[in-house]
């Protein structure tokens, strides 16, 4: 049966690669993007597409967004402020975007009675030392005089919103806590990890690595995560349960500029920058987040496919594409 999808936030990294599998199984995609951090380009080799809809504009307007609610059968809303450093440099944009868009997407599942798919972060663990992290451990925000946490407290408040709407028997919600996502068409800009080293490596310029480098990760490749969402999307009795969506291979920043270097064959030095050069000084970071995916795999079966060091070469070779 052909579904109708639509997703806020389609033309983005997570969003592009969605849509192309949704397209893939045969179902109708219908997309609202402003392009402020995804792209159109992200969809070009799909726009000959019948099933593709591509709409220019914005979740905090209320008139298109509740058209397409209203014509498609299930909403994926991935619309949001990407990356630290583009929250860190557009506080204010970045919370409004978070809290008052997607109150204006849950709106508009609950008018129309749409099941919906809610992105939210790992962010929300905040300065949780525990790993692997559960999806019932407690979130430990920082001050709010550290940008930082606006995010995480932003994506939280998503959560509450969604959550309540559902327990509320308005619509079925069902949420998933990404856990650095990353793989072909990811940006390098807003602080995104991966790409910039590889970008640098790449150029042979000094890779980058903040702090000592001895905070560690994991990483999941974006069809990973597109496999997790549908897996979600297909599973009813997932509703109205939130579930961490991440890799499992746990490995220090330091380590992983060393595997991209010699992924890239790079003359290019490692160095180590103290956070307050690209930060201001009040930059707080976790010294781990690790996820535990157990939930998922048993209320999906799902298990990541892709191993840190085949994350890495497809961006090296998508980096490379693009240079």
């Amino acid at each position: 049966m052909k579904t109708r999808y639509f997703i806020t936030g389609g033309a983005g990294f997570i969003g592009s690669h969605l849509t192309e599998s949704l397209l893939r199984h045969g179902h109708e995609v219908y997309i609202l993007d402003d392009e402020s951090t995804g792209s159109r380009r992200n969809l070009h080799h799909l726009e000959s597409s019948p099933s593709l809809h591509f709409n220019a504009g914005s979740i905090m307007e209320n008139t298109m967004l509740e058209k397409l609610a209203g014509t498609c059968h299930v909403v994926v809303h991935l619309a949001a402020a990407v990356g630290v450093k583009y929250v860190l440099d557009h506080p204010l944009q970045s919370i409004m975007t978070n809290v008052v868009g997607t109150e204006h997407v849950l709106r508009a599942c609950h008018k129309y009675e749409k099941p919906l798919f809610l992105a939210s972060t790992s962010e929300v663990y905040g300065l949780q030392t525990k790993a692997p992290l559960r999806e019932d451990d407690f979130c430990v925000l920082g001050a709010t005089s550290v940008s930082r946490w606006s995010y995480a407290c932003s994506k939280a408040l998503d959560e509450f919103m969604a959550l309540a709407f559902h327990h509320q028997g308005a619509f079925p919600v069902t949420i998933g806590r990404f856990f650095n996502t990353v793989g072909p068409r990811q940006s390098p800009a807003y602080g995104m990890v991966l790409p910039r080293l590889v970008d640098q490596a790449l150029t042979h310029q000094p890779m980058t690595v903040f702090g000592d480098g001895s905070q560690t990760r994991t990483f999941t490749h974006v069809a990973d995560a597109v496999d997790a969402i549908q897996r979600l999307l297909e599973s009813p009795s997932a509703a109205g349960e939130v579930y961490n969506i991440g890799g499992t291979q746990e490995v220090s920043i330091l380590s992983l500029a060393e595997m991209v270097r010699h992924a890239t064959h790079s003359r290019s030095p490692i160095q180590l920058v103290p956070y307050d050069q690209d930060y201001d000084r009040n930059f707080q970071d976790m010294p781990r987040r690790v996820p535990d995916v157990s939930k998922l795999n048993n209320a999906t079966g799902f298990e990541p496919k892709y191993d840190l060091m085949q994350i890495i070469d497809d961006v090296v070779a998508d980096r490379r594409r693009q240079l």
